[in-house]
């Protein structure tokens, strides 16, 4: 089994596809769809987190996308994480417990996921000149549809526009794929859709049809796209559990959040609350921690607040 991908750019229009073993223990598949024409590489990843389905289905679709009318070259990567897309794993990858999108930039010598991280930074993202990475709402999260770009980037910012799910976040951080990509200098957009491991025809489609739209950014296909409706950019803030215990959130996807005001409480097994969770920014919530129980130091829920 190879440890490297195939040429991304062969100049003749093909469909390619395999499994790589970039890492000790990794088990990779990839496709590559080149057009036609001379022009761009666009890089999609998905399974990162691998229950989140949406995502995973939505890039294995656009794996047997048609080659003819493209310009360039698209690397599909469906599933980054199959130990943890077979074991049905959230977050973590069960070869080290570790999430793989807090991993970033990673370490050539460092544990499976920090090896896995270094090896899309060193060898994948330098060939891009844009980056997509798909997710979809883990088994314990719900959410709205939205993206996230880095927020020093201008060309990022543009590309989850046109991409063109109603809420873009302006991302700040590090450790995550967007981040690494982004301070390579590539326009980089998470994007979000689905949650609690259900994927979905419609789900599947939002995420398509911002493919679609991007490519056409890139100038990699002359298809007339449908244009995103408005997309508002805001910042988001994402409060922790302070102690483990049982979740019991006091706003759902989509509600206002005022400052100061109560989002939810953590509580032990027999009701004594443990902590009250107060609004530090007004915004409206786009996810939140579906499961009941919630370890220390996880994300309860994410409120958007706009900028412009």
């Amino acid at each position: 089994m190879a440890s490297r991908l195939p040429p991304l750019h062969t100049g003749k229009p093909r469909h390619e596809h395999g499994v790589i073993t970039p890492v000790e223990g990794a088990r990779i598949p990839f496709a590559l769809v080149e057009g036609d024409r001379p022009g761009p590489c666009l890089v999609v990843t998905a399974g990162i987190h691998g229950s989140e389905y949406t995502s995973i289905e939505a890039a294995l679709r656009l794996a047997r996308r048609p080659a003819r009318g493209l310009a360039g070259t698209i690397l599909v990567l469906p599933i980054m994480n199959m130990g943890a897309f077979r074991a049905r794993s959230i977050y973590v990858a069960p070869e080290d417990g570790r999430n793989l999108n807090r991993m970033f930039p990673g370490k050539r010598d460092g544990s499976f996921t920090e090896r896995l991280a270094h090896w899309l930074v060193m060898e994948v993202y330098p060939q891009a000149d844009a980056y997509l990475d798909l997710h979809g709402g883990d088994l314990s999260e719900a959410l709205e549809p939205f993206s996230l770009f880095p927020r020093d980037s201008q060309a990022s910012r543009e590309l989850a526009i046109v991409f063109g799910l109603p809420v873009a976040v302006a991302a700040g951080g590090e450790g995550y794929t967007i981040d690494a990509a982004g301070r390579l200098g590539k326009p980089s957009v998470l994007a979000e859709v689905g949650g609690n491991g259900v994927w979905t025809e419609e789900g599947v489609g939002q995420l398509l049809a911002g493919i679609e739209r991007v490519l056409a950014h890139l100038r990699m296909t002359r298809a007339k796209t449908e244009p995103a409706a408005r997309v508002q950019v805001v910042t988001m803030w994402v409060p922790t559990a302070e102690e483990s215990g049982l979740w019991y959130p006091a706003k759902r996807i989509g509600d206002a959040v005022q400052v100061g005001e109560t989002i939810g409480q953590l509580r032990t097994v027999f009701g004594d609350v443990v902590a009250t969770i107060a609004a530090r920014d007004a915004g409206r919530v786009l996810y939140t921690l579906s499961s009941l129980w919630v370890n220390k130091g996880e994300a309860l829920l994410g409120v958007g607040t706009p900028i412009e």
